[in-house]
């Protein structure tokens, strides 16, 4: 690999001063001033001129262009999750609030897109299969959209490769191996946040690398101006996905390292020196992509300001400064003796009580109270009716007969006239939890274990309970449990209804619960209902809401563990092992089936263990004090195929500590960083050196000898058999990426490079016994 004059020159580094000598482990400058003839093939300096490369670009972008638009408009029915992004760009032009585990930016520009287009927000997109035709939807220009941004990621993926110093021929292999991908096509031609997300991750990527090349040129306009763009694409990227944020930390990531090594004394920087770089990179990748990211909330909020069906998942002082919310319209304040009916907030059933008691003995052997059971019942009825009863002295009329936060009450079962009430006895299914039973309004022995506090979710001292939006805890007095229930049901004694006991953390979470009808007022003439109903929407502070939803969207983002036929494990993603199933048409046996293109996607694979394998060896032979790898090449290994690998590498091992559903999309990122590694292995295979210096010289930067990579013949020969290969794949197994044409089962069957490939349509096969 290299030669003897190559070794020893890397001893003679110790002739320089110590600032030069650590400077050299960087790539250093690279300006076509400074570049010198060299001895190549003649094709190789033909390929690295501008026009070249401006040609090869040109190419690779018209092709991406063309494979992503083709037949976009098939099919004209809703694929997979259009049935939830294409729905949350109806719900923009409509102005309706909704809920979603993701940020806004790549759902604002989708809603945006049908707006553009002419769509009026109508169509629900209810179901997978639902016409788009018939509904006269111009679901093409919606479409089009994340199909333009994946069609632009293969130029910027070019383009990273060329500015990270690899020759047109290398920088066209990666492109080509994100430009054939049949995940990434199929990804990109429905209305799908994965190609949005894709598209300014490697935007991101890309000004980071432009960043680092002006290191020479530190606190200059341009230097600033690469900053901030890696900080404003980051944002977007964040913005786009929730896992965007695995961008973030690769950039954070890098950023520490670079940090790490402006912290080295032996580099001759000052402590001022290194707070001045840390200060910049806390302002352009940090501060201001927070504010972008802020940005994105403050539009989502600003538009969407009418009640919709993401309504239940915020809080009720969130739903009330929605227009047309059932809270804000039907709220009423709640007065001593008013009869209500009682909502759990996340199970939706009923506080309720019937005459029938608990059994004297459970299944588990122990013995009950015999008291009269209190259930949780999910239909109206009679018997969810409650009283409120005061335990205090009332004013004859007026506010005093407000029930207010922090107030003292009972409860009073109307039809059977008894006090809801809990006591140190182990309820029937959860044995350390408090049994809730009734008492006899006029049996006084028992009056204390019939006290509850009312505390209201987020209340201050003063305010009122009110119906519909005043969520509450209920705490019983003497023993401090709230009034709680769950899922699970009671055995055949208790109607199959659910169990309601204490739960002995008094502020528990999902203790919550809500007045949802007043059936009967206290009648107070001096308490008018009317006039307390709010009209208007009120007002909450955008950081309230932003924080409020950032909360629910982690937590419903974890809580995302259901089983899905076509989830699949972290392991199985970089060898294709299984794909999903988007969209079919049983009628012709059309289906679109989300899997990518084997050769590309094993090709990566095996790039990332060879790069592996020769940092290892290269590690090991520097212990034993031999340099196989020219300083240069091996600089380039660890600074550039190193940041690729760090891509690669963040974006795809925390999925293995997520408990949440999984799809091989998730991988798509990862595969994108792996097509780069890939290329900067095939450099280091197929040439002893580099295009050396890269980055921009500075004023007082020292001159490095220049040198240039040279494949000859072999680099675009196997590259051009590698995009024959590569497209015959993609063109065989297109109709799973296009949904059309409709294949029998022998087609299916003959497409099917995998056999764990889960393809509708197949023919059964059965081996002969």
């Amino acid at each position: 690999m290299a030669s003897p004059s190559k070794i020893r020159q890397r001893k003679a580094i110790g002739a320089l001063s110590r600032a030069e000598s650590y400077d050299r482990d960087d790539e250093d400058h690279v300006d076509a001033l400074y570049r010198n003839p060299h001895t190549r093939s003649a094709f190789e300096q033909a390929l690295d001129t501008p026009q070249a490369s401006a040609a090869v670009v040109g190419v690779l972008t018209a092709v991406a262009f063309m494979v992503r638009f083709y037949k976009i408009n098939q099919p004209d029915q809703v694929v997979f999750d259009e049935v939830h992004f294409g729905k949350f760009a109806s719900y923009y032009i409509l102005r309706q609030y909704y809920f979603d585990v993701h940020p806004p930016f790549a759902k604002l520009l989708l809603g945006l897109a049908g707006w553009f287009v002419g769509f009026d927000g109508h169509f629900s997109f209810e179901n997978i299969g639902d016409s788009y035709s018939e509904n006269h939807v111009p679901y093409v220009g919606m479409r089009a959209l994340p199909a333009i941004l994946s069609s632009l990621t293969v130029p910027v993926v070019y383009a990273i490769m060329k500015e990270t110093g690899y020759s047109t021929i290398v920088a066209a292999f990666s492109a080509i191996i994100v430009l054939f991908d049949n995940a990434h096509i199929t990804q990109s031609r429905l209305i799908l946040l994965d190609a949005v997300l894709v598209f300014f991750m490697t935007l991101t990527i890309y000004s980071y690398v432009r960043f680092r090349k002006l290191r020479y040129w530190e606190f200059s306009v341009e230097w600033w101006s690469w900053l901030i763009a890696t900080g404003f694409f980051m944002a977007c990227t964040w913005g786009s996905k929730v896992n965007g944020i695995l961008t973030v930390f690769t950039i954070g990531i890098a950023v520490l390292i670079d940090l790490w090594g402006i912290l080295d004394y032996r580099k001759g920087h000052t402590m001022e020196h290194f707070w001045k770089h840390f200060a910049a990179r806390a302002v352009g990748l940090i501060v201001i992509p927070f504010i972008i990211y802020l940005s994105f909330f403050y539009v989502h909020f600003a538009i969407l300001t009418h009640s919709g069906p993401g309504d239940t998942f915020m809080s009720p002082a969130f739903q009330e400064t929605l227009i047309g919310n059932e809270l804000l319209i039907h709220s009423q304040d709640l007065h001593y003796y008013d009869i209500v009916t009682m909502k759990h907030k996340d199970t939706k059933v009923y506080l309720h009580s019937h005459p029938e008691k608990y059994p004297l003995q459970y299944d588990d052997g122990r013995i009950s109270t015999q008291g009269q059971q209190v259930t949780g019942y999910a239909y109206e009825d009679t018997n969810n009716q409650w009283q409120i009863i005061p335990t205090m002295a009332l004013p004859e009329a007026g506010r005093g007969r407000a029930v207010h936060h922090d107030d003292v009450i009972q409860l009073l079962h109307v039809d059977t006239q008894t006090l809801l009430l809990t006591h140190d006895v182990a309820s029937p299914l959860t044995p350390t939890n408090q049994e809730f039973t009734t008492w006899s309004k006029d049996d006084y022995s028992r009056h204390n274990d019939t006290l509850f506090s009312l505390h209201l979710v987020d209340g201050n001292p003063g305010d009122v309970w009110k119906s519909k939006s005043g969520h509450f805890r209920l705490v019983h007095v003497p023993t401090r449990v709230s009034m709680w229930t769950h899922s699970k049901q009671l055995p055949d004694w208790g109607f199959k209804q659910q169990e309601i006991n204490g739960n002995k953390n008094p502020t528990e979470k999902s203790a919550a619960w809500f007045v949802n009808e007043i059936t009967e007022s206290s009648g107070d003439p001096d308490l008018s209902r009317d006039n307390n109903v709010p009209r208007e929407p009120k007002k909450m502070s955008f950081f309230k809401k932003f924080v409020e939803l950032q909360l629910l969207m982690l937590q419903h983002n974890a809580g995302l563990t259901a089983s899905h036929p076509y989830a699949s494990g972290p392991i199985n993603w970089p060898f294709l092992l299984s794909g999903i199933s988007f969209w079919t048409e049983n009628d012709v046996q059309k289906q679109i089936y989300l899997i990518g293109n084997i050769v590309g996607w094993w090709s990566c694979v095996i790039a990332i263990s060879i790069y592996v394998g020769i940092v290892v060896a290269d590690l090991l032979a520097r212990r034993r004090g031999l340099y196989p790898i020219p300083d240069p090449v091996r600089n380039r290994l660890w600074n550039s195929a190193g940041f690729f690998l760090l891509v690669w590498a963040v974006h795809y091992l925390p999925f293995f500590l997520m408990g949440r559903q999984l799809f091989i999309h998730h991988y798509l990122p990862s595969h994108l960083a792996s097509a780069m590694l890939a290329g900067a292995v095939l450099s280091f295979v197929l040439s002893d050196s580099i295009n050396y210096p890269i980055s921009v010289a500075g004023r007082m930067t020292r001159m490095q000898p220049t040198q240039y990579a040279d494949l000859g013949v072999k680099g675009p020969t196997l590259v051009g058999v590698f995009a024959i290969v590569m497209f015959a794949v993609f063109v065989y197994i297109a109709p799973f990426t296009f949904g059309t044409p409709g294949l029998d089962g022998e087609g299916v069957n003959s497409r099917r490079l995998l056999s764990s490939w889960t393809l509708h349509f197949a023919k059964v096969t059965r081996e002969a016994s």
